[in-house]
């Protein structure tokens, strides 16, 4: 369908799943291609028990409490800021430190950066040139005004499509694969903007699958996580519901949250043991917050657009504030040890564009210079004693 490929002027659309079935379509037929946690945390509770066990084996562990641990990144979203957590992760891996990740998770910009996080450091020099080597034109290209009153977006997404696929290739795709295989697991967020659903895409099954449009369909999912509302056009998934054909839009993750790593509920049996007194798997927990945690000060001038644009932005900025607050929370409940980065005050280069090139080297080397000098990983997030 025409009106599903990244880039396209058609406003046509297929016809939505029906009310009350998001969580029945597929878009490749596999059963386990994604969650939908808010509906269901059973598959994705499974999905765990199964990595855990594939490790296992791997290790040739008899039971999983004989396993070494596990470690999870939370990659959050930010736009250009992206370029901090992608230099946080190259210094981090020069000072010697950086774990071998068990769970990777990813939005927006987190999204982009998170299959590179995830492969491990011999990925680290693209992961570089991405944030560090490219320019406003080959992430978006602005549309004329009536183009974008009347249509999708402000800007066309396709150069983005572009560069995720140069990166994304068969190549990476297999590396995900035998990293499934091990019993590590990718995940990116997207928002179903017409069920108002979260969608956790598990990519490494994607990979593993074999399916034709494996490579397409995780490309798409990596421009859908990046696709900030009313800036970028939607991006069009065709799925299945039994024998029906219907189309799904997905947008943002950061949509509904900026961060995630895993859902509250998920971990119910681990606090059951806990309780009891029962030994449990060490687990680690880093967070990296591709943005500022403390106030930015700016005086707002009485007019509609400038009120509801500060506004706005006020709302972005105490929800990805709550999404670290959250994730510590259950950290703390489910003794995981919690590590948090983000963009402190002593970086102050300004952006005087989007994706402005000069500032996110800036950034990344900002990022960079103390990963690389050992990071001093925030143990709580500001404002907690």
């Amino acid at each position: 369908m025409s009106s599903a490929l990244p880039g396209c002027a058609s406003l046509e659309r297929g016809a939505p799943v029906p009310a009350g079935r998001a969580w029945e379509a597929t878009v490749l037929g596999l059963a386990n291609e994604r969650f939908y946690p808010v509906h269901d945390l059973k598959p994705l509770e499974a999905e765990f028990i199964a990595a855990v066990m594939r490790q296992a084996h791997v290790r040739g562990a008899r039971s999983p409490d004989e396993l070494p641990g596990w470690q999870a990144l939370a990659i959050s979203g930010g736009g250009e800021a992206g370029a901090f957590g992608a230099g946080l992760l190259c210094g981090w891996t020069e000072a010697g430190t950086r774990p071998d990740f068990n769970l990777v998770t990813g939005i927006s910009t987190g999204a982009l950066t998170a299959p590179f996080a995830f492969l491990g450091s011999t990925r680290d020099r693209e992961l570089r040139r991405v944030y560090t080597d490219v320019s406003a034109e080959q992430i978006l290209k602005a549309r004329n005004l009536m183009v974008a009153l009347f249509g999708d977006a402000m800007a066309d997404n396709a150069p983005l499509f572009g560069l995720i696929s140069g990166y994304v290739n068969e190549s990476m795709l297999a590396d995900v694969a035998r990293a499934y295989d091990s019993g590590k697991l990718l995940f990116i967020a997207t928002t179903d903007l017409d069920a108002q659903q979260p969608v956790i895409w598990n990519i490494g099954a994607i990979a593993k699958s074999g399916h034709p449009r494996s490579l397409d369909t995780v490309r798409r999912v990596l421009l859908a996580s990046a696709a900030i509302p009313g800036a970028f056009p939607p991006t069009m998934f065709d799925v299945s519901v039994g024998d029906e054909r219907y189309q799904e839009m997905h947008v943002d993750g950061g949509t509904i949250a900026q961060t995630f790593l895993y859902p509250s509920a998920l971990t119910v049996q681990r606090r059951e043991r806990i309780a009891a007194g029962k030994p449990v798997l060490s687990a680690n927990a880093y967070v990296i917050r591709n943005g500022r945690l403390d106030p930015d000060w700016s005086g707002v001038e009485r007019r509609t657009l400038n009120i509801a644009g500060r506004a706005i932005s006020t709302m972005i900025a105490t929800g990805g504030y709550n999404d670290v607050m959250n994730i510590y929370k259950d950290a703390v409940r489910d003794a995981i040890g919690y590590n948090l980065a983000f963009i402190q005050r002593d970086f102050d280069a300004p952006l005087p564009a989007p994706f402005d090139p000069v500032y996110m080297r800036a950034l990344f080397e900002y990022a960079y210079g103390k990963a690389r000098q050992g990071y001093d990983w925030a143990k709580k997030p500001p404002g907690i004693a």
